[in-house]
């Protein structure tokens, strides 16, 4: 008797890097279960991770309507059900769409931690036993797979250009390096989750950057700073969805701290230099770049020990040990 179809549907409503972080989920689903359906449940603004990609047969937005009132958030469960899912796995827990996911009929639901709601509807936990030992995120992600009988550990994220944009990356690169100049992007703002330089730095970093031979600069900040606006000889891309991509594409290193487009690099491949603290809860063991050459640089252990603010929200890199412009310019040489 043949078996039933795999119809999985993969939760990830949160940041972009967390998105990202979650792409080898579909691939890994698809090379084990061919004739399986997938869908992911994103935010709008993440869409773009999972457009053109091969391993994801619909993509359904969690906030594609207003959902303040009993019809808004049925109407999104009658959305929901009409796929008809097997399993869900909701890898960030979330009481509303815990109870979306329940009400839409989805028989076998797994969830992240033990949240009571979680519980009382029947939710498979996933466990990550408080992250001992610490692994790789998208390795926790993985989890979710091995709970139907994937075991696999190949966990390097990915997203899908189209030719077209293949195309679009490879003129614009042409464009801004007529001569074969290397060309680095900058992205120094960032979801103030993570440690990161001031943008003074950032400023002082593409300064010097502009005036090495060989090298193009391109800052893709969505809003740019003020200490890195009207440097001369620096490309300004504030794009945002499948342009950011195009124009990340174009990069021969990308320079940032632990956010959301170093994990958008990676994915397409392309080198990054990222900035880490030494916590384990940010370190690059847990939050590295996945699937690209990923170098990374952080301050010296003493500097940690002596320095490290309560919330590592706040930390800065700032003074002797840490991170500034000359070690981060250091550093991408050596790589470039």
């Amino acid at each position: 008797m043949r078996n039933k179809q795999k119809r999985i549907l993969i939760v990830r409503q949160d940041r972009l890097g967390d998105v990202v972080l979650s792409t080898p989920l579909p691939r890994e689903i698809k090379k084990h279960f061919p004739d399986s359906f997938v869908a992911v449940l994103v935010k709008k603004y993440t869409k773009a991770v999972y457009e053109n990609n091969p391993f994801v047969d619909r993509i359904i937005l969690w906030d594609d309507f207003p959902q303040e009132t009993l019809s808004d958030f049925f109407k999104k469960v009658k959305e929901i059900r009409r796929f008809k899912f097997t399993h869900a796995f909701m890898i960030l827990p979330d009481e509303r769409i815990n109870y979306a996911l329940f009400f839409a009929g989805i028989k076998q639901r797994y969830g992240t931690g033990w949240k009571i709601f979680q519980a009382v509807t029947g939710v498979k936990s996933v466990s990550r036993n408080k992250y001992i030992p610490l692994r790789h995120e998208a390795d926790y992600a993985l989890d979710f797979a091995r709970k139907i009988g994937i075991n696999s550990f190949n966990y390097a994220s990915e997203i899908h250009l189209t030719e077209g944009e293949k195309a679009e990356s490879a003129e614009r690169k042409k464009m801004f390096c007529p001569n074969g100049e290397k060309l680095v992007a900058v992205h120094s703002t960032y979801g103030f989750s993570t440690p990161n330089m001031p943008a003074s730095e950032y400023g002082k970093l593409v300064r010097r950057l502009s005036k090495t031979p060989g090298i193009k600069v391109v800052v893709t900040d969505f809003e740019v700073p003020a200490e890195l606006q009207n440097i001369e000889n620096v490309i300004y891309l504030s794009r945002s969805g499948r342009e950011f991509f195009i124009d990340v594409a174009m990069a021969d290193l990308l320079i940032s701290s632990s956010t959301g487009p170093s994990h958008v690099a990676a994915a397409l491949k392309v080198p990054t230099l990222t900035l880490f603290c030494r916590l384990p809860a940010a370190s690059p063991q847990l939050w590295s770049p996945i699937g690209n050459d990923a170098y990374f640089i952080q301050p010296v252990e003493s500097y940690c020990a002596a320095n490290c603010p309560a919330d590592i929200k706040q930390c800065r890199f700032q003074g002797a040990g840490g991170i500034n412009a000359d070690t981060v310019f250091t550093r991408a040489m050596q790589i470039l």
